[in-house]
């Protein structure tokens, strides 16, 4: 107003604050705020469409937040830790999340026809926000190549994945240098034009005419722009950290642009969006009554390599995966061949999605979505081969020896795993009626590739050969990043960090053990350190995170794991360190290495001699 005698704006932004990280919007509300229309007003007056959430389901709900599974599904271990790692885009997706694919897509395709019968000419829109570029890229190759059997959704003229990495992509296409050769229209442009399409498809998503009109299953990273103005928009899976409501509004509002305006009895008809895994509660957030004097503020530790004890750093090999070198034959003892039971308790064949407005949902208006109405589309036969070309697909890119025989040993052995009966079905139900099998099969399919793969390895690999990562090819002691936590700390002496950070008395006392060890050289807590070991566990690719490495006076290494109860998750973490421990020990630029668990304090001394000897 000074500077240009300006009297009145009128700000139009959907967000008219500065994001300060706070529960509370009020104190970062630009300060020229009188009133503000708010997203849960729009929703209230019918302006835009009301989003539905998931309120309740067929299996128990997450421990961690007492609500469905599919409310947060990015939070749930077993998809979060998955989702977190560079993967090849042929990788299986976490079974949770193929889960929740099929019932969404159920509800999509029942979307979808009635929109037909209805005589429009654009489809519905099903979005994706994912985490990482990997994540996009794992997701569309699942819907494009037929491993989430929806093929309304997955043909490549209705799939748009769009991110920063498919556009440089586009934008590095080269042309073709052969003037004669027969292209298709998509071959034919040049890089620009190219990538300039791919955009255009984004920006005209659901509009009649225009290149983004068929698109039905749209995949990105991150945000979608604020101007996107796609009116189609149906369903929305969220797969990614939702750290306040303001990140939660930005991806439901890509969905609530309503594709219709006229008027019913002077009201606007309702219309719906359905969301997955975005956790859209708008409930207001009050602060706590002050009845007496604030808490004092806990004690901040600073956590960070000493450049005084680099005598104690400790490097590893940082690796990313492994090259499988095959057996020169394939012979199959059935005898060893582990069955696998499959629990399906936890297996999503109904959601209950409601309608949420001022952060209540209403129970009156709610729908169900139910993929046992639509199971008996899919052939078993057809789900057997699926699961034989995943197991393929794992082993293929890794695989040294001959890739026709090995598609043709996987396909046998995968027929034969299943008419052994060597996968067994909990409940029973699932176990005695057809379509609940192919159920069982399509939402774990990842487990029972992981099955597979298990025997498979067991049988036909000679040795696991490790590929490091390409960034950084070394871990070590002195790459973590400074951190700050409130947790008990203590200075230790054989340790390149400068405190040790405890979750337990237990870890307390392993560290003391390993400090005062006359064999141990330096020791570092796996804490911020980027030690990673992957294994999979139910058919999910998980991150074990060994508790302690340990340079011994020898030279050589162990890696400690601290177990008061040793259970099947644990034995499984261990076979997997075991492999690990093998492959490093096998190419030997790192040394010698070792795997122990211990299970109780005491024990410490006696596993490092036995190591020492």
């Amino acid at each position: 107003h000074a500077a240009r005698g300006i009297h009145c704006c009128y700000d139009f932004s959907a967000t008219p604050f500065a994001p300060s990280g706070k529960q509370s919007y009020e104190e970062a509300l630009f300060t020229w705020i009188v009133s503000d229309f708010s997203l849960n007003d729009a929703i209230e007056s019918g302006l835009v469409k009301t989003p539905r959430i998931v309120v309740r389901d067929d299996v128990p709900k997450s421990k961690k937040v007492l609500k469905s599974k599919l409310f947060h599904i990015y939070e749930e271990p077993e998809v979060k830790d998955d989702l977190n790692r560079r993967a090849e885009e042929n990788e299986p997706l976490p079974d949770l999340l193929v889960n929740a694919y099929y019932l969404l897509g159920t509800d999509w395709l029942s979307t979808y026809e009635h929109w037909k019968e209805h005589g429009l000419s654009v489809p519905p829109v099903m979005i994706t926000v994912a985490n990482r570029t990997e994540t996009a890229a794992r997701i569309a190759h699942a819907f494009t190549t037929g491993k989430i059997k929806l093929s309304e959704l997955g043909a490549e003229d209705h799939v748009l994945h769009i991110d920063s990495k498919v556009l440089a992509q586009a934008e590095e296409k080269e042309e073709t240098e052969d003037p004669e050769l027969e292209l298709s229209e998509k071959e034919q442009l040049t890089k620009k034009e190219y990538a300039e399409l791919l955009r255009q498809k984004v920006d005209t998503v659901g509009k009649k005419g225009q290149p983004g009109q068929y698109i039905r299953n749209v995949i990105s990273v991150g945000m979608l722009s604020e101007g996107w103005d796609a009116k189609t928009v149906t369903h929305i899976m969220g797969l990614r950290a939702f750290t306040s409501q303001l990140l939660c509004e930005q991806v439901v509002g890509r969905g609530l642009r309503r594709t219709s305006y006229e008027l019913e009895n002077g009201m606007f008809p309702p219309e719906y969006v359905n969301i997955f895994g975005v956790p859209f509660t708008f409930l207001p957030h009050e602060s706590p009554e002050e009845d007496g004097p604030a808490e004092p503020p806990r004690t901040v530790h600073e956590i960070e390599p000493d450049d005084s004890k680099r005598e104690y750093e400790i490097e590893w090999p940082n690796i990313i995966r492994f090259e499988r070198v095959p057996k020169p034959t394939l012979e199959i003892d059935w005898s060893k061949v582990k069955p696998l039971h499959l629990d399906l308790s936890n297996a999503h064949t109904i959601a209950e999605l409601a309608p949420t407005i001022a952060g209540f949902t209403d129970l009156r208006l709610s729908e169900d979505i139910n993929f046992l109405e639509i199971a008996d589309q899919f052939r078993m036969q057809t789900i057997i081969f699926d699961a034989a070309s995943q197991a393929y697909d794992r082993y293929s890119s890794s695989w040294r020896g001959n890739k026709a025989l090995l598609l043709a040993q996987v396909v046998k052995f995968t027929s034969e795993y299943i008419a052994r009966d060597m996968i067994q079905l909990d409940p029973p139900i699932y176990q005695e009626d057809e379509t609940r099998r192919k159920v069982a099969m399509l939402f774990l399919m990842s487990r029972v590739v992981g099955a597979i793969c298990e025997n498979l390895e067991f049988n036909m690999v000679e040795r696991n050969e490790p590929v490091l990562d390409p960034e950084r090819s070394t871990g070590s002691t002195g790459f973590m990043n400074k951190w700050h936590t409130t947790r008990p700390c203590e200075h230790v002496r054989k340790s390149h960090i400068n405190m040790s950070v405890f979750d337990g008395s237990w870890e307390d006392s392993h560290a003391f053990a390993l400090d005062r060890n006359k064999h141990v050289e330096a020791w570092a807590k796996n804490d911020h350190l980027n030690f990673v070991i992957y294994y999979i566990y139910q058919g999910s690719v998980r991150r074990y995170l060994p508790d302690f490495i340990v340079r011994l006076t020898n030279g050589e290494h162990l890696i400690l794991e601290t177990k008061g109860i040793v259970d099947d998750q644990a034995i499984t973490k261990a076979r997997y360190a075991e492999q690990w421990i093998d492959s490093v020990n096998e190419d030997g630029r790192w040394g010698t290495w070792h795997y122990r668990m211990s299970t109780h304090p005491s024990e410490v001394d006696a596993v490092i001699a036995e190591v020492a000897k």
